[in-house]
């Protein structure tokens, strides 16, 4: 690139297009021929070397969108762009602007039209965005994001998920793009060792980049610097979590002996857990039947909860020396707008030694170690455990789902996540041998890139529910990028690359933790969904759920059809999946049983979905035993063919007796089926499972590396990230284990 005169120093901390095109360039993606020509200059020789027809481009401060400001001209001949850039200036002067140069540039032949971005999040760090680009990207917003680095895997699916993806190859007689440069592009910009680990990163934008049959030019690129520097880790590091789940004793600060508050609340459920437990007072020496110590300082305990006035909790925890772990519930920190309140009670922990849950949290619940938040008593222990920035959520899951069945190994609640995070507890219970199954609620991503780091990394299913997805309540940037990153879709991104299975309700993070529960430990085989159950009209019902939630439910083979017909199906109806089998009171409660068994002897399905209509057994039968018979069969059918992932759903199920639902579960549960009430919850429970199945097996070995060598997250085939440090690969064989 030629350049006429010295080139100016951009203001505001921007950077001028044609110093994010060198960038570019040095990085080796194509950009056009062109010559700087920066004011007060009015020589436009140096353009005589330039192929026509050439671009005329204003650049300076304040030129951010240069179209709308009338600081771009297309098609110039030669000998037009001193006359062009003369009115150029003069119009731009009209409007308070002022231009520091002219770059004109050859123009780049027609393609499709594409932007590729790199954004720091403020959560999660550096992300790559690509879509539709030049005017379309803020008309159409089709555009795909992952967290970098990236691998090509990564940046393939990215390109397949837009909706304008047919355009790259060819629409409707459009001469389509070179892919594989597209793909290239994207790899410099996000993969390892590309432009996102060299810039000091705010936004990085290519806008347009012209993709063409010949390969990808960037035409417009523009670079912003970050004005701060990078998120900075808060949290105490790795530690071992025995004690905050599994304490040998536990003090309550702010329990009261005249007006019952949330201390002595918890008083009562330690008691009826059976914990060793103290009350710290000034005066008292018991409170509400609980012996009491004047301070915390002489309580002796492993875990010390606090539920003190906001203002007063710092100088509790100074004197918490000697306890591994203390929780803060109190709210009026940093979520109400008093973070210098919140920074204090953190340094207070760490002058202390001890670790800070919360504030603003409920505290933790795990039934094997006597910890609990609710009342009610506790329930069973599990495998399956719980990270929520919300003690009220988590309350919910964790009394709603054992009642459904759930069983829980560890629960802690994080709240402002001040000292102790959900990406510590999570590589933590990643190594706990009691945990199979983890279900987070985030509402910020606290030190979200450790938290992708430690999702990308874990051997165990994820289940993960984000609060606030659609109003992240993020910058609004002078780039497209930065604009299109700030939404929910980020956590999408998460959720693809790290194999989490994103959901969309507490519901649906009960049913998906259901399943994980169920079937984590279960070699499933084969491939393909089957649903088998009563009426025609559920049956449509069932597929339209299964096609809602991306699973596509497979035709039966045809070398099933007879044996189907010898059982007496089909002579009323299609036999098709979802396969009609009459089902209730009168009929053979083994039907369903046999049924299956036909059909996987021909195909191996991996999961079976089952529906009964449970309001028939009670409007055309007397008792509930043909229904707990059916859920018998059903469970003996998972016993022998235990390839197979079988799942219930009991549709209408309020019609039943009192406590014949919990029968039915209990039933399933001896044989490790998960039940539902409606088709859509199993659905979406199913979908998550499908997900993790092909991370572990379509394009991943065992080890979480895609199948060419490169680890599944962009890094070395060595595990090593970027920066150095060793990252482990996601084996989903160990989920269950």
């Amino acid at each position: 690139m030629a350049v006429g005169g010295d080139v100016p120093e951009p203001v505001s901390g921007a950077v001028f297009e044609h110093e994010a095109k060198a960038l570019l360039r040095e990085a080796g993606v194509p950009v056009p021929r062109g010559v700087v020509i920066t004011e007060p200059a009015r020589d436009f020789g140096a353009v005589a070397g330039l192929a026509e027809p050439v671009v005329l481009k204003a650049f300076g401060p304040g030129l951010v969108h240069k179209s709308e400001s009338g600081a771009v001209r297309l098609g110039l001949r030669l000998a037009e762009v001193a006359d062009a850039a003369g009115r150029m200036r003069e119009a731009l002067a009209a409007r308070g602007i002022t231009s520091s140069g002219f770059l004109v540039e050859e123009q780049a032949e027609a393609g499709v039209e594409l932007i590729a971005g790199l954004v720091r999040d403020p959560g999660f760090g550096p992300v790559l965005l690509a879509g539709l680009g030049g005017v379309w990207a803020e008309a159409l917003r089709d555009t795909a994001l992952a967290l970098c680095p990236v691998s090509e895997d990564d940046v393939r699916r990215m390109l397949a998920s837009l909706r304008g993806s047919a355009l790259l190859h060819g629409y409707r007689g459009g001469a389509g793009a070179d892919v594989g440069a597209v793909v290239k592009l994207l790899m410099t910009l996000g993969g390892p060792g590309g432009l996102w680990e060299r810039l000091e990163l705010g936004e990085f934008e290519a806008n347009p980049v012209i993709a063409a049959p010949s390969g990808v030019v960037a035409v417009d690129a523009r670079y912003l610097p970050s004005a701060s520097p990078p998120e900075r880790v808060t949290g105490g590091g790795d530690g071992d979590f025995r004690r905050l789940f599994e304490p040998r004793s536990v003090a309550v600060v702010g329990a009261s002996t005249t007006r019952p508050n949330f201390g002595n609340m918890f008083l009562e459920f330690y008691r009826a857990a059976g914990m060793p437990v103290v009350a710290v007072h000034p005066d008292a020496a018991e409170v509400a039947g609980v012996p009491a110590v004047r301070s915390l300082a002489e309580a002796g305990v492993d875990y010390a909860l606090v539920a003190v006035p906001a203002e007063r909790c710092a100088d509790v925890v100074r004197q918490a020396a000697g306890v591994p772990y203390t929780q803060v519930m109190s709210g009026g920190f940093g979520e109400a707008g008093r973070p210098e309140l919140e920074a204090d009670l953190v340094e207070a922990a760490r002058a202390a030694g001890t670790r800070l849950l919360g504030p603003n949290c409920m505290g933790v619940y795990c039934p094997r170690g006597r910890q609990t938040f609710t009342g009610g008593g506790l329930g069973p222990p599990g495998t399956v455990a719980l990270i929520s920035q919300s003690g009220g959520l988590a309350g919910e899951v964790i009394k709603v789902g054992e009642r459904r069945g759930l069983a829980f190994s560890r629960v802690a609640t994080v709240g402002n996540a001040a000292d102790v995070t959900p990406a510590e507890l999570l590589r933590w219970l990643s190594h706990d041998p009691g945990t199979r199954a983890v279900g987070l609620y985030l509402e910020d991503p606290r030190e979200g890139r450790a938290l992708y780091e430690a999702l990308a990394t874990t051997t165990l299913p994820v289940a993960l529910l984000v609060g606030g997805r659609s109003a992240q309540g993020r910058r609004a940037a002078a780039s497209h990028t930065g604009g299109l990153v700030g939404d929910g879709r980020i956590w999408r991104a998460l959720a693809e690359q790290t194999g989490a299975a994103l959901v969309g309700s507490q519901d649906d993070l009960i049913g998906v933790l259901s399943f994980f529960q169920a079937h984590g430990a279960r070699p499933a085989s084969g491939d393909g969904v089957l649903v088998i159950g009563p009426s025609g009209g559920a049956s449509v019902l069932a597929a339209d759920a299964f096609d809602q939630a991306g699973v596509r439910l497979e035709p039966l083979p045809g070398e099933a059809l007879t044996d189907l017909r010898a059982l007496g199906l089909g002579a009323g109806s299609t036999l098709a999946n979802p396969l009609e089998v009459p089902v209730g009171p009168r009929s053979r409660p083994d039907l369903v049983r046999a049924a299956v068994a036909a059909i996987l002897r021909r195909r191996p399905y991996r999961d079976v979905v089952a529906h009964v209509n449970v309001q028939s057994f009670f409007t055309y039968g007397t008792t509930a035993e043909p229904l707990l018979e059916y859920a018998r069969a059903l469970g003996g059918a998972q016993e022998e063919l235990a390839g197979t992932r079988f799942t219930l759903v009991t549709r209408n199920g309020e019609c039943a007796p009192a406590g014949v639902e919990d029968e039915v579960r209990r039933i399933a549960a001896r044989a490790g089926v998960p039940v539902y009430r409606s088709m859509e919850a199993a659905a979406v429970a199913v979908a998550a499972a499908r997900t993790l199945d092909r991370l572990a097996t379509d394009g991943r070995a065992s080890d979480g590396r895609a199948s060419d060598g490169r680890a599944s997250d962009g890094r070395a085939s060595d595990g090593r990230a970027s920066d150095g440090r060793s990252v482990g690969g996601r084996d989903f064989g160990r989920a269950g284990s």
